[in-house]
């Protein structure tokens, strides 16, 4: 149990993401963390995440307007008028909620969030899920106390802000995260290579067009081997189904998931985007992938997540424009091709996990906002019955990886 939670210190945190899982799932990993840990937790968002499945029932959505801004300047003036709304509107629910610090998880709907932070002086810190940090992250981060990252190497991060910065990973969920401990599904020479694809919560229709195909071109001992599960855009599930039909391929469709961490849990080898979710489970669990960036990502940041994993030999990356059948059926097979290359390639994804994310994550945040120590030494002085005290600050999370 954390050392606040045992002496009563509850205290509020205000969680401010954009409205899209990659976003919002790290978001609910430390709401979770922290309401268990006895504080009171609100989140500032968009329409869609006020909305989106996932979110505990104890965590308070408050919509705020947040404009974007584009490469129109022209546009620009109806998006700063919409953040200087937001943020009146953030620095109104301050006065109510008196957070000890504001959390943003990036997106636009983050950014009057913790430009009413700024403004009232109270403790920020900002969680960068890839290894590219975005736009809104950047603009704050020279404002923030703390800046989180999911990865060792973050481009786009000024050398100025390094003693800010903490790695602590990307929280997953822990439905995923609870299959860490499993061992890596047989695989035989016999047996067989359970694929999973996926492209995001909305598929990707590059992955229907073309991994179909490239499973085809494997050689029959290993093509006669497949079970594959893949997800796919509603529009593609009836022509992809007939492609698998064709190949006389046996293959699960569907356009969601909702048991997808059991899925993943049996899983050989998956196939997909890399978007920094996709990428903090497969490390997680431990699942080798072939990995197939977005090429219209900012800053082209999907890319840049596959690094690591691909260096410590957990994964393969496509570039899209590279990504045909015959290439996918080369990478498939370097990984296949024995069984033991596929359980040393889903070590090698496993030892880039960082399990802990959240907890480093709540550490840090806890860390700012707190009482000061000498307060914490008078209530003490003046405690004659032995009621409960506040703790003394936390310290900042480590820079070093969980083990």
């Amino acid at each position: 149990m954390n050392s606040e939670t045992a002496t009563g210190a509850s205290r509020h945190f205000v969680l401010a993401a954009g409205g899209t899982g990659g976003h919002l799932i790290p978001a609910f990993a430390l709401a979770e963390e922290l309401h268990q840990r006895g504080h009171h937790v609100a989140l500032i968002t968009d329409d869609r995440g006020a909305n989106i499945p996932g979110k505990p029932d104890y965590l308070t959505a408050h919509v705020l307007p947040a404009g974007r801004f584009g490469k129109n300047p022209l546009k620009w003036i109806g998006g700063i008028r919409a953040v200087l709304e937001g943020r009146n509107m953030a620095l109104r629910l301050f006065e109510s909620f008196e957070p000890s610090a504001v959390i943003g998880f990036g997106g636009y709907p983050a950014l009057p969030a913790l430009l009413a932070a700024t403004s009232a002086d109270i403790p920020s810190v900002v969680h960068e899920q890839n290894a590219v940090l975005g736009r809104v992250n950047r603009l704050l981060a020279g404002r923030v106390e703390a800046i989180a990252t999911s990865y060792p190497d973050v481009a786009r991060l000024k050398p100025k802000f390094a003693g800010k910065v903490h790695l602590v990973g990307n929280p997953v969920r822990e439905e995923v995260l609870a299959l860490r401990d499993e061992d890596f599904p047989a695989f035989t020479e016999e047996g067989l290579l359970r694929v999973l694809i996926t492209g995001g919560s909305q598929g990707a229709s590059v992955l229907s067009e073309v991994v179909p195909d490239g499973l085809a071109m494997l050689p029959p001992a290993l093509c006669q081997r497949l079970q594959v599960t893949q997800q796919c855009r509603p529009e593609d599930v009836d022509a992809v189904r007939e492609r698998y039909a064709s190949h006389d391929i046996p293959a699960e469709l569907g356009t969601y998931f909702e048991d997808m961490h059991e899925r993943l849990a049996g899983t050989h080898l998956f196939i997909g985007r890399a978007g920094a979710s996709t990428i903090a489970e497969l490390t997680a669990v431990g699942r080798p992938a072939i990995l197939v960036p977005l090429p219209i990502a900012t800053d082209d940041h999907q890319a840049a997540n596959t690094r690591e994993i691909v260096k410590a030999g957990g994964a393969r990356m496509i570039r899209q424009a590279n990504f045909t059948p015959k290439e996918l059926a080369k990478q498939i097979q370097a990984l296949a091709q024995k069984p033991d290359s596929l359980s040393n390639a889903a070590h090698g994804a496993w030892n880039c996990g960082r399990p802990k994310a959240a907890r480093d994550l709540a550490d840090l945040v806890e860390s700012f906002g707190g009482v000061d120590l000498m307060d914490v030494i008078r209530v003490g002085e003046h405690n004659t019955r032995g009621a409960s005290q506040e703790a003394p600050v936390a310290k900042p999370a480590t820079k070093d990886r969980a083990a």
